[in-house]
């Protein structure tokens, strides 16, 4: 395992190669999850809030994830167009910051990773009224049924209420883990999601 000090970390110029690297690294090393992120968002107060969520799809101009928008984080994510995540692959001991702006995908491209989900999964999506109050688990479980025999014969459509969003990253941040914690940073910024990376490396 290589660290930031090798020369393939000091001479990158741009941080979308370095990324495909390392999650290439954590596909072959990680027992779960290897796209699983912490995604951060702030409420209308400023109050932080943080979950896991998975990445279902990156390129370079962003990374994607699916949710209901009127969840918690839906609502946020909206509310300011701006989020943070981590991914902690604790196999490698590296882990990879991202801010940015928020764009939401295509409706072409909701489409087609909702179709791609299993049935089940898409059945929940309509029944889940996700983040708020559930009176029992009987409640849930009589709407995935009630969803289950409206879209009984035929593709379930997506809700109008469930797409994806993109971060475009203005700042990502590399870090792996070295001895007595005298850690590898390295950090590229930019401006605008269409502007070019300056970089520069940290103090642990």
């Amino acid at each position: 395992m290589k660290s930031l000090t090798d020369g393939d970390f000091t001479e990158a110029g741009e941080p979308f190669a370095l990324f495909a690297q390392w999650f290439e690294d954590a596909k072959s090393s990680e027992p779960n999850d290897p796209n699983a992120m912490a995604l951060a968002t702030v409420d209308p107060s400023g109050l932080p809030n943080v979950r896991m969520v998975l990445m279902k799809g990156w390129d370079e101009a962003g990374f994607v994830f699916y949710t209901n928008t009127e969840s918690a984080k839906g609502r946020e994510v909206l509310g300011t167009l701006k989020a943070a995540l981590v991914f902690h692959w604790k196999s490698l001991k590296r882990q990879v910051r991202v801010r940015g702006l928020i764009e939401q995908v295509s409706d072409a491209e909701a489409d087609a990773y909702f179709q791609s989900r299993p049935r089940d999964s898409r059945i929940g999506a309509w029944a889940s009224q996700q983040s708020r109050p559930l009176e029992t688990r009987f409640a849930l479980e009589k709407a995935v049924a009630l969803n289950a025999a409206k879209y009984a014969i035929g593709e379930v459509p997506r809700p109008p209420h469930w797409t994806g969003f993109r971060i475009l990253p203005v700042e990502m941040e590399f870090w792996h883990d070295r001895p007595f914690r005298l850690h590898d940073r390295v950090v590229f910024r930019r401006e605008l999601p269409n502007s070019g990376w300056t970089k520069v490396r940290l103090y642990p």
